[in-house]
């Protein structure tokens, strides 16, 4: 956001200066100077009521360093350290904020005072920007860390077998190292807000009673922020009930796939996003699963219970449409079902030597397969509700530009369902999208900010973009973005889907983009269409040669969609691409693609 000079107390001379600098500055750096300026440019009446932080037993003066370090894949973490940061600085700390791919691992055994943010991705894994600092400090390598104190906050998701993996090791190792628990580890599901906001209150009261209690800092701070634009009040925890413009199938007849193009309005909700980030929705049960939920644990649907996190009660029908997740089974809530009903079958499948088929049992089925097949019917409404998550936002990667569409936001969203267990299943959002949410309806949405994938700074940069399916969808927004920014760096597509003539996603979009130029190349892969199946891995492939050339002129490299298989083979095809053409060895290719990690080159957002 610029500064303007009817609403900053800059001249014009001034203000064309500072619309120049702040562009250009990373958030470690805008940090920095808010921090400095609050030192330094606070009133003097101010500075004079806060002195220097002392020792209580000399004048010594007292080390309130901290280092905040975030591992992100979606931008959940960044976004928590960034609130860390605030609040610290907000209580006279000098922070230093970094990701993990960008901090110096030579400076760790001079940290103090360390405080990671990490998630967990996939099976366990940490996320992209997380890989190296992980490798490095689990390596012969980690110093001794004797004079560090720390704590963790892990993100992660119950219902993954491997909840909060990558916390757990970093929290593990750094005690192994030597390091002290300034706070205990706080692992947090899908709903993290209330998880994390105890954890960062428990972290700071362990700081300020090792540095003394101190407001150093608050002085300067309003008058940093008073000229800034105001932020939009709505968020993960208050999502803008926004209305649907436009809702197509973007699928053509006869195709066994149904593919959704919503254009939402964002008008009056102050919020804004840039290509690269993503759209929360909070969607709706399906309301035959929760009449057949109902009917199999005998319920009254118009029963009050408790809605989750308030104080606030509802209908059971409401409940768990709107309010409860029901469709993903968790050991955890497995473990207080059993609890709750005393159910013997049911204690027995979580006890000792019986966890493969624990595994084998929760994967694909639901709390309507819960009910059914351990009998839980008769069980009160009200004690089973406590027992149940809040129903988890969805994410999906925005597919437009703001500047090409202002006050608008468009997602992509795939329909999935299927038969398993002698009865359908459907994707919770999915399936609300494409089924029953009309135009002019209202639909509880937020931005989900990820600055692990953005378009370059320079628009001369060239780009590729690997997108099969609904992978595509952040494409469409950063060629839209480059179109109005007229961007002049050369841009290369593959897209991969079934059919040619049925499931080419906007393929009017790119032929109009080809057109005109702002698309350079295009590749495309449609695995049902030839005798055998052909995938963007494939395309990629066949035309190596360009593929490492473009790497040598500096091109970005983006892969967005399904992580179990299409990310690991698209990586897997440009490693043999840096050998087979660059002659590399299998581990100096592997070195090449992790130094594109830090250099911000290599981008993924892959689920």
């Amino acid at each position: 956001m610029l500064f303007h000079t009817t609403n900053s107390p800059f001249s014009p001379e001034q203000t064309e200066l500072i619309n120049k600098l702040l562009p250009t500055l990373t958030d470690t750096q805008k940090i920095w100077l808010c921090g400095y300026l609050s030192a330094h440019c606070g009133p003097e009446s101010a500075k004079a009521a806060v002195p220097a932080v002392s020792s209580a037993v000399n004048d010594e003066p007292v080390n309130k360093e901290v280092t905040v370090l975030f591992g992100s894949q979606s931008g959940n973490s960044h976004n928590l350290a960034k609130k860390l940061t605030g609040r610290l600085q907000d209580t006279g700390f000098q922070v230093t904020l970094s990701s993990m791919s960008d901090f110096k691992t030579n400076t760790l055994k001079k940290v103090q005072r360390l405080l990671i943010v990490v998630s967990t991705h996939g099976e366990g894994e940490p996320p992209d920007n997380a890989l190296t600092f992980h490798e490095f400090l689990h390596s012969k390598r980690a110093p001794g860390l004797q004079d560090m104190s720390f704590s963790v906050l892990a993100l992660g998701d119950t219902s993954y077998e491997l909840f909060c993996k990558t916390g757990q090791d970093f929290d593990r190792r750094l005690e192994e190292l030597g390091a002290r628990r300034l706070a205990p580890r706080v692992d947090c599901d899908v709903d993290f807000d209330e998880s994390a906001e105890k954890w960062m209150s428990e972290v700071l009261d362990a700081l300020q009673e090792g540095a003394g209690t101190s407001a150093a800092g608050n002085a300067g701070t309003a008058a940093v922020t008073a000229g800034s634009p105001a932020s939009s009040e709505y968020s993960r925890s208050n999502p803008f009930h926004a209305e649907v413009l436009e809702n197509l199938n973007l699928n053509g007849r006869g195709s066994d796939r149904k593919t959704q193009h919503l254009e939402i309005s964002l008008e009056e909700s102050n919020l804004a996003y840039e290509p690269g980030d993503s759209l929360g929705i909070y969607p709706e049960n399906h309301p035959r699963l929760v009449e057949e939920l109902i009917e199999a644990m005998g319920w009254n649907p118009e029963e009050l219970v408790p809605l989750p996190k308030s104080e606030q009660e509802g209908s059971l029908r409401e409940a768990l449409t709107r309010y409860y997740e029901i469709t993903v089974l968790t050991r955890p809530l497995l473990e207080q079902a059993a609890s709750l009903t005393g159910s013997e079958p049911l204690l027995e499948l979580l006890s000792a030597g019986r966890e493969q088929e624990l595994k084998d049992y929760i994967k694909g089925r639901d709390l309507l397969d819960l009910a059914l097949d351990y009998s839980l019917k008769g069980t009160p409404a009200k004690a089973f509700v406590s027992l149940l998550r809040k129903m988890p936002a969805r994410l999906y990667s925005i597919s437009s530009s703001p500047k090409a569409y202002p006050d608008e936001v468009h997602v992509t969203i795939r329909k999935v369902s299927y038969e398993s267990y002698g009865r359908m299943r459907y994707g919770v959002c999915s399936t609300y999208v494409s089924d029953r949410l009309e135009i002019g309806g209202r639909l509880p949405v937020f931005v989900q900010h990820n600055s692990n994938f953005k378009l370059p700074a320079d628009p001369d940069t060239p780009i590729i973009m690997v997108g099969p399916g609904t992978g595509v969808a952040p494409f469409r927004a950063f060629l839209g973005e480059r179109e109005e920014i007229q961007a002049k760096g050369k841009s290369w597509l593959f897209f991969g889907d079934q059919h040619f003539s049925t499931d080419f996603l906007y393929q009017t979009d790119w032929q109009r983009w080809l057109k005109n130029g702002l698309l350079t190349r295009m590749d495309v892969a449609f695995s049902r269409d030839t005798e055998q199946k052909v995938y963007v891995q494939h395309r990629m492939l066949e035309k190596s040669k360009d593929v490492y050339q473009w790497l040598q002129e500096g091109a970005v490299i983006y892969i967005c969609g399904d992580e179990k298989k299409m990310a690991h083979d698209v990586h897997a095809a440009l490693l043999t691409i840096l050998e087979r053409e660059g002659g590399l060895s299998p581990e100096a290719a592997k070195d090449y693609i992790a130094n594109m990690q830090k250099e911000k080159r290599y981008q993924r957002d892959v689920y």
